[in-house]
């Protein structure tokens, strides 16, 4: 398995890297050129539509699971290709927010439908059908919280490699027999897929992701782990953990601006990681800083969680809570204001 698995989440890597450089050179006559506009941060027309090479390498890492657990793996693969296939249309004509998050209900809906939920109505005591509706629900908050990250270079797909390879890691330290399964494989080739379209998005980008990517990944990583959960790999708190980052900024700007009754279904760039950007004028910094914080202080944590469950939720909840106050400190969903660049800082999509 574990051979087979390397196999499968190279050729991702490959499938993914070759259907973006594609999408990139083709994308004047697709209509996937990003022109900058008062909600973007970046400078210089871009191509994008480039989440098709990570929804092609993913559909190929997860062949071994749809193999082995097809009443699994296949609802979630066909699931995924339309919603990845609905956010490249997105990207090339946009979609009324009502036909977006319809479709997304139904999409991952038909994900939660294949899960065995037993375990989550016996840890809350409601009846499945509530318990199906919210867990869709929750997935469908994710893809858009995940959609809303992914506005400069690098940050969406690492942050997606660091969660998948991150979970992975933390389920091996506490179940080694875990690396028999599929469903890790799966978890690695998408990581691999994203490696290979991060070689195009790595800042200055020279290709971004679009909603075909970011609505793909929210999809995919939502079901990772709600199948960990529902195996007993990981458990909330420690998903929680791992996915702080992303949470405390989307969850805190989201907030900050439903307060302030704005329409904050629409985009904009007032996310804490934006404002980052901004003061450092440099998307690398941001996205590094993002990582590094991911490597060094979340996956230790979510492991502590494991080792000692009974402070999980404390665990969680106190870094969310300090990672939120931190974004809030940081301007995250504030009325933008003028930053001054220092000389010689910021380049052609936040280099």
């Amino acid at each position: 398995m574990p051979t087979l698995g390397l196999i499968l989440a190279a050729t991702a890597a490959v499938a993914s890297f070759v259907t973006a450089w594609l999408v990139m050179r083709r994308a004047g006559r697709l209509g996937l050129v990003q022109a900058p506009n008062a909600r973007s941060s970046h400078t210089m027309p871009t191509p994008s539509g480039g989440g098709v090479g990570i929804a092609t390498g993913g559909t190929i890492a997860g062949l071994l699971c749809a193999l082995l657990l097809p009443f699994l793996a296949v609802p979630v693969i066909m699931a995924s290709v339309l919603i990845a296939f609905i956010g490249y249309y997105d990207d090339r004509r946009p979609l009324s927010a009502r036909w977006r998050l319809g479709a997304q209900v139904l999409l991952m809906g038909a994900v939660v439908a294949v899960l065995p939920l037993e375990v989550l109505v016996g840890l809350t005591g409601l009846p499945e059908s509530v318990v199906m509706i919210l867990v869709t629900l929750a997935g469908v908050l994710w893809i858009n919280l995940y959609n809303f990250m992914d506005g400069i270079d690098g940050l969406a797909a690492s942050e997606a490699i660091f969660l998948l390879l991150g979970a992975a890691l933390v389920a091996l330290a506490f179940e080694p027999a875990v690396l028999d399964d599929p469903r890790l494989w799966w978890m690695v080739g998408l990581a691999a897929a994203c490696l290979g379209f991060l070689a195009l998005n790595w800042p200055p980008a020279r290709l971004f992701m679009g909603d075909a990517g970011s609505t793909y990944l929210g999809l995919m990583i939502a079901f990772f782990a709600l199948t960990t959960l529902t195996s007993f790999w990981l458990s909330l708190w420690q998903w929680l953990i791992l996915a702080a980052l992303f949470l405390a900024d989307s969850l805190a700007t989201l907030g900050r601006r439903i307060v302030a009754r704005e329409r904050f279904w629409e985009g904009h760039k007032r996310h804490a990681y934006q404002a980052l950007a901004r003061r450092f004028g440099s998307h690398r910094r941001v996205t590094l800083l993002y990582l590094a914080i991911d490597v060094v202080v979340l996956l230790p944590l979510a492991w502590l969680a494991g080792r000692y469950p009974a402070w999980a939720p404390a665990f969680a909840l106190g870094i969310l809570a300090v990672l939120v106050l931190l974004a809030l400190r940081l301007g995250a969903g504030a009325p933008l204001q003028p930053v001054a660049e220092e000389p010689g800082a910021g380049a052609e999509n936040g280099e």
